[in-house]
C-alpha cells in the first residue's frame, strides 16, 4: 500500500494504540509503554506547537522587514543592510520551522514514495532559494514573507491536526488503561501482599476490594457483589457475581470485598483479546483507504505538473519570472494531498473506538465496510436468539389449582434437581415470586421424572412417557397443541393425581424481537438457521417474526445454505456462537460471532459482539453505513476543494481580480484539513 511519509505519521497517530496494544499483554511493563508512547505523542504534540511560536515570533521582524508589505502599506521602514537581516531571519525559520517538512520529504524520497511533505518542502525551498538569490544576486522582489507566513500556517495546522489525531486515539488508548498494575496476592496463610500484575500465576487467589478495578481475569472464591462491566460490555447496569461466577478484568468492583482466583493473565485475559483485535481491525486494509491513498498520490503528480505548467504558461504570457513562480509556489501549496491523507485514517480510527466502546470488536475492517449494503442477516438459533436456557411458556390447570399452588409444589421438587429443565422451572417460579419450599422427601426417577414429599403431599413431576404408563388421564389435545410448539411438557401428579400440566422451552430474547423489527425496517431480510427440530424452530421464527427458517440443518450443511441465500443475490451476514457456526460464518460476507461463543466461531467472524445481544447485528450495519457516509464526504471535500482551488492558485481568474497568495494557499489548505478532521470527528453511533 503506497501511503506518503507524512500520512505514515499520521497512521502512526492515529494507530498509536496498536503499537502500544502489543506490549499490552505483559502487564508489567503497560504502565511504562503506555507511558513512553503516550510521552512519544506529547513530544511530536508539543515539538510542532514550539516551533510554530518560535517561527511565529521571528516572523514578526520579517514583516516589517519585507519590500513587499513596505509597497503594500505605502511606507518605508528600509535602512542599510535590512535586506541581510531580513535573509538572516528567514533562514532560521526556513530550517528551524521547516525542518519537519524538510525532513518528511527526505525520507519521502529514500523511500521513492514522494507525497505531501515533498511538496510542502519544495515549494519553500524554492521560494527560499529565489529570495536568497534577490538578496545577493538577481533583480527582483523577494518572497521571503510568503516563505515565513507558510512555514508558520504549516506548523500551526500540523500542530492542531496532531491534537486532533490525539483525541480520536485516545478513546481506544482508554481499553489499555483499564487494568491496574499491582494486585493483592493472599498466599497460602492468608497473608495479603501487594505485587505486580504480570506475576500473577494460573490458580492464585488474589483480593479485590469495594470500588476496586478487577486486574485479571478470574472466578469467585470467596464473597459477593455488583460488578460494573460498562467499558467492557456496554451495558451499563451493574451485574450480581456471587461464588463460583467469573469476573473480567478491567471491570470494577462494587460494594463487597471479594476473592478471586486467577484464570487467566496476560495474553489470556479478555481486555488483552480485545486490544488485539482492535489492533488486527486497525491494520485490516480498507477498500476507502486504498482509494484515498492512490488519490494522494496522483494529486501529487497533478500538482507537481501544474505548477511547473503554471511556471511555463505565465513566462509564455510575458508576465514577469517573479509573478509565475508565485504562481507556480501557490499551486504547489494549495494542491498539498493533507486533509487527503487524513480523510480516512481519521474516520477509521473513530469508528473502531465507538464500535470497541459499543462492544463490537472488528476483526476485518473490509468486511466491516461492506456490511452497508448487507441484505440479509441469518441467525444461529440456540445463544443467539435465545438465551439457551428453559423458561415456562404454558401452565395448564385442573380445577381447584391456581397457578401459585402448582409452581409452589413443582419447583420445591425441581430446586433438589440440576437438570436445565429443573434451573428453568426454579427460576420462572422465583420471577413470578412464588414461595419455594424445602421438600420433605426427594427421589431421581431416572427417565421418568422426580418424585418427593411437599407439605406432606406425595408429588411427582414426570414425562409424557411416564404419565402413559401410568395410564391416567390428562387434556391429550393440549398436550399436542403445546407438543407441536417443540415445547417440552412436564405433568404434576399429586397423590398420584393428574393436577396439571407446564410447558418450557427455550426463552427468546427480547432483544432479539427488537433487532429483526429494526431489520425489517431497514428491509432487511432475517433468516434462522438452526440444527434444531422443525417444531421448535417454527415456534421461535413466529416468537420473534423471522421472514425465513431453516431447521434440522446438520453442521457441515450450514455453510451451504449460507452459499444458497447468496446465490439468490444477496449479501449476507450471519450470526452464531457454536463451532458449527464457523464454517457458515467464515462463508457468509459478514462473519458476526456472539462474545459468549466459542474460540473457533470468534476466530473465523469478522466482528465479534462481546455483549451477545443480537440488537448489536443492527448497530454493526448501522455504524458501516455511518462510518463510510464520513468517509465519503471527507474524501469528496478534501479531493473536490483541490479540484476547484488549484485552478484558482494558478491564477485563472486574475484578469478579473481573483488572485491567491502562498500565504493564503496555506491557509486553506490547514483549513481544509482542519474541517476533514472536525468532521471525521462528528462520527457518532
Amino acid at each position: 500500500m503506497e501511503v506518503s511519509t507524512v500520512q505514515k505519521t499520521h497512521n502512526h497517530e492515529i494507530c498509536s494504540h496498536d503499537t502500544h496494544s502489543h506490549h499490552t499483554h505483559e502487564h508489567s511493563h503497560e504502565g511504562k509503554e503506555h507511558n513512553g508512547h503516550s510521552h512519544h505523542h506529547g513530544h511530536m504534540v508539543e515539538d510542532f506547537k514550539k516551533r510554530f511560536y518560535i517561527s511565529l515570533i521571528v516572523s514578526i521582524p520579517v514583516f516589517f522587514l519585507s519590500p513587499m508589505i513596505h509597497s503594500l502599506l505605502g511606507v518605508d521602514w528600509g535602512f542599510t543592510f535590512d535586506s541581510y537581516l531580513l535573509f538572516a531571519l528567514s533562514t532560521f525559520v526556513f530550517f528551524y520551522g521547516g525542518y519537519p517538512f524538510l525532513k518528511g520529504a527526505a525520507d519521502e524520497i529514500k523511500q521513492r514514495n514522494l507525497g505531501m511533505m515533498t511538496l510542502i518542502a519544495l515549494a519553500i525551498i524554492v521560494a527560499y532559494v529565489y529570495s536568497a538569490l534577490t538578496v545577493f544576486i538577481l533583480e527582483g522582489m523577494d518572497f521571503f514573507w510568503e516563505l515565513v507566513t507558510l512555514i508558520d500556517i504549516m506548523l500551526l495546522g500540523h500542530w492542531l491536526e496532531m491534537r486532533s489525531i490525539m483525541g480520536a486515539s485516545s478513546a481506544l488508548e482508554e481499553l489499555v488503561k483499564l487494568l491496574p498494575s499491582e494486585a493483592h496476592l493472599i498466599d497460602k496463610d492468608g497473608q495479603i501482599t501487594d505485587i505486580t500484575v504480570s506475576e500473577l500465576k494460573h490458580g492464585n487467589e488474589i483480593l479485590i476490594k469495594p470500588g476496586e478495578r478487577v486486574p485479571v481475569d478470574g472466578v469467585i472464591k470467596k464473597g459477593q457483589s455488583t460488578i460494573d462491566e460498562s467499558m467492557l460490555t456496554g451495558e451499563s447496569v451493574p451485574v450480581e457475581k456471587k461464588i463460583g461466577e467469573p469476573v473480567t478484568g478491567g471491570s470494577v468492583n462494587g460494594e463487597g470485598s471479594l476473592t478471586v482466583s486467577v484464570e487467566k493473565t496476560g495474553e489470556e485475559s479478555y481486555l488483552s483479546q480485545v486490544v488485539k483485535m482492535v489492533k488486527e481491525a486497525q491494520e485490516s486494509r480498507s477498500k476507502t483507504q486504498d482509494l484515498s491513498n492512490r488519490a494522494a498520490k496522483w494529486l501529487f503528480y497533478i500538482a507537481l505538473a501544474a505548477g511547473f505548467l503554471t511556471l511555463f504558461a505565465w513566462l509564455v504570457l510575458g508576465y514577469g519570472f517573479n509573478f509565475a513562480l508565485e504562481r507556480m509556489v501557490t499551486v504547489m501549496i494549495i494542491a498539498c494531498p493533507h486533509a487527503l491523507g487524513l480523510a480516512v485514517p481519521l474516520v477509521i480510527s473513530i469508528s473502531t473506538a465507538i464500535s470497541a466502546k459499543k462492544g463490537l470488536l472488528i476483526r476485518n475492517r473490509m468486511h466491516f465496510e461492506e456490511a452497508r449494503n448487507i441484505n440479509a442477516v441469518v441467525f444461529d438459533k440456540t445463544g443467539t436468539l435465545t438465551k439457551g436456557e428453559f423458561g415456562i411458556t404454558d401452565i395448564v390447570l385442573e380445577k381447584g389449582y391456581t397457578e401459585t399452588d402448582l409452581l409452589s409444589l413443582i419447583a420445591s421438587l425441581e430446586g433438589q434437581s440440576e437438570h436445565p429443565i429443573a434451573k428453568g422451572i426454579v427460576r420462572s417460579a422465583k420471577e413470578k415470586g412464588v414461595t419455594i419450599k424445602q421438600p420433605e422427601e426427594f427421589e431421581y426417577m431416572t427417565g421418568k421424572g422426580i418424585k418427593g414429599k411437599v407439605n406432606g403431599k406425595d408429588i411427582l413431576s414426570v414425562s409424557p412417557g411416564y404419565i402413559n404408563e401410568l395410564k391416567i388421564s390428562y387434556p391429550h389435545e393440549k398436550y399436542t397443541e403445546l407438543s407441536k410448539d417443540g415445547k417440552t411438557v412436564i405433568f404434576v401428579l399429586e397423590n398420584q393425581r393428574y393436577i396439571g400440566m407446564v410447558a418450557l422451552a427455550d426463552q427468546v430474547r427480547e432483544s432479539a424481537k427488537q433487532a429483526v423489527e429494526k431489520l425489517k425496517e431497514m428491509d432487511i431480510e432475517s433468516i434462522m438457521l438452526t440444527g434444531d427440530n422443525n417444531q421448535v424452530a417454527q415456534y421461535v421464527g413466529k416468537q420473534v417474526g423471522l421472514d425465513k427458517v431453516y431447521a434440522e440443518v446438520l453442521p457441515h450443511e450450514k455453510a451451504d445454505r449460507i452459499k444458497e441465500v447468496k446465490q439468490q443475490g444477496k449479501k449476507v451476514a450471519m450470526t452464531g456462537d457454536g463451532v458449527n457456526d464457523a464454517p457458515a460464518l467464515a462463508n457468509s460476507d459478514l462473519g458476526i460471532a456472539i462474545g459468549a461463543g466459542t474460540d473457533v466461531a470468534i476466530e473465523t467472524a469478522d466482528v465479534i459482539l462481546v455483549d451477545s445481544d443480537p440488537k448489536d447485528v443492527v448497530s454493526i450495519i448501522d455504524l458501516s453505513k455511518k462510518t463510510y457516509r464520513k468517509m465519503i464526504q471527507n474524501l469528496w471535500w478534501a479531493a473536490g476543494y483541490n479540484i476547484i482551488a488549484i485552478p484558482l492558485a494558478a491564477g485563472v481568474f486574475y484578469k478579473i481580480g481573483i488572485v491567491l497568495s502562498p500565504a493564503v494557499g496555506a491557509v486553506l489548505m490547514s483549513l481544509s484539513t482542519i474541517i476533514v478532521a472536525i468532521n471525521a470527528k462528528l462520527l457518532k453511533a
